[in-house]
């Protein structure tokens, strides 16, 4: 355990709505349509704009990184994705995809000294986090850092949210939840609707089996509510994500994590007026919490 659990945990809070707005701009939107792709969903161009960094990877190998989506759904983008475009040419794309959503959200104070601030101090944080065995983190990693405060700031956190994210793949797998358990238990706790799990790709069947399989474990209920087992277990994963997504923070220390956390909160601010972000998510986040005083 860490000595401050919580830490990495409320800056994923903080953080990843910043970084996410990305997936629902329409600047963003208006890039991945000019590329080629199709833009009545977002799937086309997530499933481009996140497995870029990995190069022009199989469906096999980015099923394997992302883990929750369901075979299948990815086998439907990747690696047709690359046909549309290449990743470099992707990634060259994402690039102005974030420069444009921002100078929208911000206007004026996309070059204020707060953001520059925050860009550094994330750059700090991410630059500390380790990508051994974490292989969407390290293909951003291994990407050239922008020049911009707010590019840095969007990439800095996207580092961080990936190697959360491939530590959280980790924990998954040390407690014995495959990609679609992983989801059904998730569920289960009331992190979010159900339906609001059916973006990953899964059929009712596939949900229902792996429904039946954490059941025969104990760790659901015949309505699909997770048990006394049940809670306890997904606890038991989120700790260990935490626990392995700690180090940055450690290393920028709370004084500075908590500067970073006051510095982007009038960009929260404004990602959350802007509407744009939807109420219910796979990620359980619900209400953002403010910075600790």
């Amino acid at each position: 355990m860490t000595e401050n659990p919580g830490l990495a945990r409320q800056m994923w809070h903080q953080l990843e709505p910043v970084h996410a707005l990305f997936w629902y701009s329409p600047e963003v939107f208006a890039e991945a349509a000019a590329l080629g792709y199709q833009v009545d969903t977002r799937w086309p161009s997530y499933f481009a704009w996140r497995a870029a960094p990995l190069g022009a990877a199989g469906a096999e190998r980015v099923s394997s990184a992302f883990y929750s989506f369901s075979p299948r759904m990815v086998g439907e983008h990747i690696p047709a994705a690359w046909t549309v475009a290449p990743p470099d040419r992707v990634l060259r794309a994402r690039e102005r995809a974030v420069d444009r959503m921002y100078r929208t959200l911000l206007g004026d104070g996309i070059g204020a000294a707060d953001l520059a601030e925050a860009a550094g101090l994330a750059r700090a944080a991410a630059e500390e986090a380790s990508t051994a065995g974490r292989p969407i983190a390290a293909a951003n990693a291994d990407l050239p850092w922008p020049d911009e405060p707010h590019l840095v700031l969007w990439h800095a956190i996207g580092i961080l949210r990936e190697q959360r994210g491939d530590g959280h793949v980790a924990a998954l797998l040390a407690h014995g939840l495959d990609p679609a358990e992983s989801l059904v238990s998730f569920a289960a706790i009331g992190a979010a609707p159900v339906e609001t799990f059916a973006s990953r790709g899964w059929t009712d069947g596939e949900w229902a089996a792996a429904r039946d399989r954490l059941a025969s474990r104990g760790l659901v209920d015949a309505d699909g509510a997770a048990t006394g087992a049940g809670r306890e277990l997904r606890d038991s994963v989120e700790r260990m994500t935490d626990d392995l997504a700690y180090a940055p923070w450690r290393t920028l220390g709370a004084g500075r994590a908590d500067r970073l956390a006051r510095l982007t909160m009038p960009v929260l601010v404004k990602v959350l007026e802007s509407g744009l972000m939807p109420a219910s998510n796979t990620l359980g986040i619900g209400k953002v919490q403010a910075p600790s005083r």
